[in-house]
């Protein structure tokens, strides 16, 4: 499909023609599936990601060989706009062919920049940014899910300076905070880098795996980035259910079975998953397949499903209707 095909004037002119193509055909979008994994004796890793901003969100899949932590296969389910699936499609082949611990170097600029044309210039158009600059939150998710820890503190088990003991989330939390813009800044608020100084920059007395340079530049990159998405996005007030996406709904649906639901259905065996939600008139119908040993069980279509729909339709709408298919 032509550029003039799909956007006119002058911002079309702003997308490279790598996002362009994988707006229309990406290569990586799909599922894995736990028997697909299962027969190649790999580990099935799922990991989700919204953008509460403007409601774009990614499903990401990894399957991991456990021996060596090599990330075999990725792929991706993207709600939102053919921005978010040409960055979404990138991040998914970056991924590919690397450890975990490798797939979570990948930044939100690593996406962008593989998406460029020419190196320097942007692949797309600075209102946009906000679509692209998902991939480092899921990655993280699903590194954490691997590795079986929690999400919010895994940049916690990563130790930058080893002298101060000074992790790498503190340290982009501390730039962030405090709008911090040199290596001294750096220093003086967390001691990182003061004793060895190995961690500064490349060339020390012993190799590190993040330096304060690189976590420096990146943040506040990440930074500016951010800026240029929440001017696009404007300022943002969660709706009512009834007047939400059906995106946004997706979410909400799926962290009320994350906290309420998922976890008694798991005590017994079983789990399940959201297969699509829909609006049908003024009622919101979500249709659920039963994992595990909820699969096949009678209470599945009795007991179990009252139980769901109740709590979701006292949490988010009395107009909730639950499907299992």
């Amino acid at each position: 499909m032509a550029k003039s095909d799909l956007i006119g004037g002058s911002i079309w002119e702003e997308y490279s023609n790598k996002v362009a193509a994988l707006m229309d055909n990406p290569k990586h979008r799909g599922e894995i599936t736990e028997e697909e994994a299962n027969a190649q004796n790999l580990k099935l890793i799922v990991a989700d990601f919204g953008a509460e901003s403007c409601g774009d969100a990614v499903r990401l899949y990894w399957a991991v060989d456990s021996e060596t932590d090599i990330i075999k296969d990725a792929k991706f389910k993207s709600f939102g706009c053919g921005t978010a699936i040409a960055s979404s499609d990138t991040m998914a082949e970056l991924c590919i062919g690397k450890t975990v611990d490798e797939a979570v170097k990948i930044t939100n600029l690593d996406v962008e920049f593989a998406m460029r044309d020419t190196p320097d210039i942007p692949s797309i158009p600075p209102q946009k940014m906000h679509c692209s600059v998902m991939a480092y939150d899921v990655i993280k998710a699903a590194a954490a899910q691997y590795k079986g820890i929690d999400a919010a503190s895994f940049e916690d088990e990563i130790i930058v300076c080893e002298c101060a003991r000074v992790s790498l989330g503190t340290i982009k939390e501390v730039i962030r905070l405090n709008d911090l813009k040199t290596i001294e800044d750096i220093t003086r608020y967390t001691k990182a880098g003061a004793f060895c100084k190995s961690c500064i920059k490349p060339g020390g007395h012993e190799a590190r795996e993040y330096y304060l340079t690189d976590i420096l530049k990146e943040v506040r990159s990440e930074m500016e980035y951010e800026k240029l998405a929440g001017a696009s996005c404007g300022d943002y007030e969660t709706p009512s259910f009834k007047d939400m996406s059906v995106i946004q709904k997706f979410k909400e649906i799926d962290k009320i079975l994350d906290e309420q639901i998922r976890p008694m259905l798991v005590m017994d065996g079983g789990n399940m998953e959201i297969i699509d939600v829909k609006d049908e008139g003024e009622n919101t119908d979500i249709y659920i397949r039963y994992l595990g040993a909820c699969s096949g069980c009678a209470s599945g279509a009795t007991g179990t499903l009252f139980a769901i729909e109740s709590i979701l339709q006292e949490k988010l709408s009395p107009n909730i209707r639950v499907l299992p298919i």
